[in-house]
């Protein structure tokens, strides 16, 4: 996996240098991404219902990593976390889609050497911001648990899966930094 994450040129690019194998993980992270933000029957709404933007059977996800992506407004208000979710879900999901087309986009057009405008760098910010989300939903990451995720042996079945979320840690972390001026 890479060890250099994003950085900044002398020029002000942000630049990622990544391998055929990390080039092929983060596309794969990002095609799921997209599949999983995707919400069911959205090619055959009705074109009313997509022009304004209302999602009137938009509900809680009861899959906890949607429900992390995509969290209640109010929590102690369940009527009018329902009421807020059918106003912004759909928008919050074509964010959250856009982002990931974005960062596909990019990593498709380059090769080892990916290069970002601000806009892209923002886009990459949300779609690793969200793989991270799910993942870390996945594994039960927490605050207290990551040195016990950290320390599971290779052949525990979630340690590939968290090697995975670190790394994707340390590309957003870098990434962070590059876009700080």
């Amino acid at each position: 996996m890479s060890v250099h994450g994003f950085r900044r040129t002398a020029t002000g690019r942000i630049v990622l240098r990544v391998d055929v194998v990390e080039k092929g993980l983060l596309s794969t992270l990002l095609e799921q991404l997209a599949e999983f933000v995707t919400p069911e029957g959205a090619d055959d709404e009705d074109p009313l219902v997509r022009l304004v933007g209302l999602d009137p059977d938009a509900e809680r996800p009861e899959d906890p990593a949607l429900a992390r992506l995509f969290p209640d407004a109010y929590l102690d208000d369940a009527e009018s976390a329902a009421q807020f979710r059918r106003f912004t879900e759909r928008s919050l999901r074509e964010a959250k889609l856009a982002h990931a087309a974005t960062a596909l986009e990019t990593l498709r057009r380059s090769g080892e050497k990916v290069t970002l405008s601000a806009d892209e760098a923002t886009a990459w910010l949300g779609a690793l911001n969200d793989v991270r989300l799910a993942l870390g939903t996945r594994l039960g990451v927490t605050e207290e648990g990551v040195a016990e995720l950290a320390a599971l042996p290779d052949d525990d079945p979630r340690a590939a899966t968290f090697h995975v979320y670190d790394w994707l840690t340390f590309l957003q972390e870098s990434l962070v930094r590059a876009v700080m001026p």
